[in-house]
C-alpha cells in the first residue's frame, strides 16, 4: 500500500479516536446534567436553569460526532449493503454511488456553514451563531454549532480513507 493510502487510513483512525473521546465527554456531560437536573428538581424543587440547555448542547455534540463514528464503522444507514458478487465494475459502481450520495448530502451543508444565501459569509451558519449567546450559559452558540462542520470533515476524511483501501470497520472497544 502506498504511503499516501496508509497515511490517510492512519489519519482517519486518529480522527476516529478523537471523535470517540469527544463524544464520550459529551455523553458524560449529558448524563451528568440530566442527573443534576433530576436531583435538583425532585429533591430540592429548584433545578438550575442551565442544566437543560447544557444537556441539549451535549446531546448535539454526542449525536453529530457519533455520526462520524458510525460512518467510520459502517453502521450508518445505507442505501444497500453492497454487492458481494458480480463483476468488479459493479462493485466499484456501487461504492461510487454510495460515495456520491454522501457528498451530495454533506457538501451543501458544509458550504452553508460558511456561506449564506448569495455567497454572503455574514449569513453563514457559523457566523450567525457567533453573534448568538446561549440563553442560560455564558458562551456563544458557535461552540455548539462548530460540531456540524467538524462532523462533516471527519466523515469526508473517513470517505477518502475508504477509497484509499480502508475496508475494515474501525477498532471497537473489544479490540483494544
Amino acid at each position: 500500500m502506498s504511503t499516501y493510502r496508509s497515511s490517510m487510513i492512519r489519519f482517519s483512525d486518529t480522527l476516529d479516536k478523537v471523535a470517540m473521546v469527544l463524544s464520550g465527554i459529551a455523553i458524560v456531560v449529558l448524563v451528568g446534567a440530566v442527573i443534576l437536573q433530576v436531583v435538583a428538581r425532585y429533591v430540592f424543587s429548584q433545578p438550575p436553569a442551565y442544566t437543560e440547555e447544557l444537556a441539549r448542547y451535549a446531546m448535539i455534540w454526542a449525536g453529530l460526532i457519533g455520526a462520524s463514528m458510525s460512518f467510520k464503522r459502517r453502521f450508518d444507514p445505507a442505501l444497500f449493503n453492497g454487492i458481494n458478487r458480480g463483476p468488479v465494475w459493479i462493485k466499484i459502481g456501487a461504492r461510487l454511488i454510495k460515495s456520491v450520495v454522501v457528498l451530495i448530502y454533506l457538501l451543501p451543508i458544509l458550504w452553508y456553514v460558511f456561506f449564506g444565501p448569495g455567497m454572503n459569509p455574514a449569513r453563514g451558519f457559523l457566523l450567525r451563531h457567533s453573534r448568538t449567546m446561549a440563553d442560560a450559559l455564558p458562551f456563544s452558540t458557535v461552540w455548539v454549532a462548530i460540531a456540524v462542520p467538524l462532523m462533516i470533515v471527519f466523515i469526508l476524511v473517513h470517505l477518502v480513507a475508504r477509497w484509499s483501501g480502508d475496508d475494515r470497520p474501525a477498532h471497537t472497544d473489544a479490540d483494544q
